[in-house]
């Protein structure tokens, strides 16, 4: 199994296979709009503007089941993403991260490194599809920790 066996609907609802991102390396967040840690969305988009012509993907999973911080229906969470810090990066419809409720997606990015204990922890997929590393929400991401490991995976 690999990420890129996994579809889910993007944030405007529409049936999206991971395999589109096959060959790339995969940066994999749970957000949320009213958290203490939502200006890394500003440090998730710069990411992803500077390196996805390397071969960067960005994706953002909102999630409500840390503090209810994630509230939003698809529209506001897209309006609020673009509209504060101008994300292009790929969204998705809200899911769960853990628990019985757990969505595919996130069975597959937990099995080697664990559920998030917050939102925008993060896991870097390598360009096979498997699961490199993981960062907790602490760590930002322009911190040299993750853009180092991000480098790595690149190359």
């Amino acid at each position: 199994m690999s990420l890129y066996d996994i579809t889910l609907n993007t944030l405007d609802g529409k049936p999206q296979s991971l395999a589109a991102y096959r060959g790339k390396v995969v940066l994999a967040v749970n957000v949320a709009s009213e958290c203490g840690f939502t200006p890394q969305y500003a440090g998730l988009q710069k990411l992803y503007a500077d390196l996805k012509g390397r071969g960067l993907v960005v994706l953002g999973f909102p999630c409500n089941q840390f503090g209810g911080q994630e509230p939003g229906s698809a529209t506001q969470i897209e309006t609020f993403c673009q509209k504060n810090y101008g994300v292009t990066f790929p969204l998705f419809e809200k899911l769960d991260v853990k628990g019985p409720g757990q969505a595919p997606v996130y069975t597959f990015l937990t099995a080697k490194f664990g559920e998030p204990a917050w939102n925008f922890h993060k896991y870097l997929v390598g360009k096979d599809g498997q699961v490199l590393q993981a960062f907790s929400s602490k760590v930002a991401p322009d911190s040299p920790e993750l853009k180092a490991a991000i480098e790595a995976a690149l190359k």
